[in-house]
């Protein structure tokens, strides 16, 4: 069962999706978190696998999977994911290996979210009440061709986190993540090496440091 969850796209989504045999359903986008458990109540095979639509399974990936003979008590598997930005597959700055439960027993896995509950879902990650195991193979994950399209995407997580935050966002905590922001990105740069990617890992890890700091300073501006 090959299944497409879309929300109301105008690109031609969900009539490729069909023309390649898949299930493809579109919906009112209600936040990250929610789609997600939307497109899992809608799976009827034992177990599901969940990509996002910049996510590629590697050839080894596949592969892997279509071998695995679950133990009873594995309730889950976790995938590595090799993030890309500009081009390049960035393994410092906390980036890799990036390992998120995407494999999962249908019915058994519940989802976390920063902001759960409302539109504003950002960061979702599933967990499950038992044993996950790790997979070997890699997924890629190519949300960034573009330094513009990561900057879109910061702005545009950092706004959604900092309505969350509206009315909570104390002036003590937003002098200390704008203080903390150096510490942040050289522990990036060296302790997670960074640098070594060169100016992308550079750009990442002053980028990633400025995160909290930046939603700290937005939600006192809304």
């Amino acid at each position: 069962m090959r299944l497409v969850y879309d929300a109301e796209s105008g690109d031609g989504t969900l009539e490729v999706a069909r023309s390649l045999g898949a299930i493809a359903v579109s919906r009112p986008w209600l936040g990250f978190a929610q789609a997600r458990v939307d497109a899992a109540a809608m799976v009827s095979t034992p177990w599901t696998f969940m990509v996002d639509a910049d996510e590629r399974l590697t050839a080894e990936l596949r592969a892997e999977i279509a071998a695995l003979e679950p133990p009873a008590d594995v309730l889950a598997y976790s995938a590595a994911r090799m993030n890309f930005f500009c081009g390049r597959w960035i393994r410092g700055a906390g980036w890799w290996p990036d390992r998120l439960v995407r494999l999962f027993r249908t019915g058994r896995a519940v989802i976390d979210s920063r902001n759960a509950g409302s539109m504003e879902s950002v960061h979702e990650t599933w967990h499950v009440a038992g044993r996950c195991a790790p997979l070997q193979a890699p997924l890629e994950h190519d949300s960034y061709p573009t330094i513009r399209s990561y900057r879109e995407k910061f702005a545009r997580y950092t706004a959604l986190e900092a309505k969350g935050l509206r009315g909570r966002s104390r002036f003590d905590a937003f002098v200390g993540a704008w203080l903390a922001v150096p510490l942040k990105a050289l522990w990036l740069l060296i302790g997670r090496r960074g640098i070594l990617d060169g100016w992308r890992g550079v750009y990442i890890c002053v980028a990633s440091a400025c995160y909290t700091a930046a939603v700290r300073w937005k939600a006192r501006t809304y």
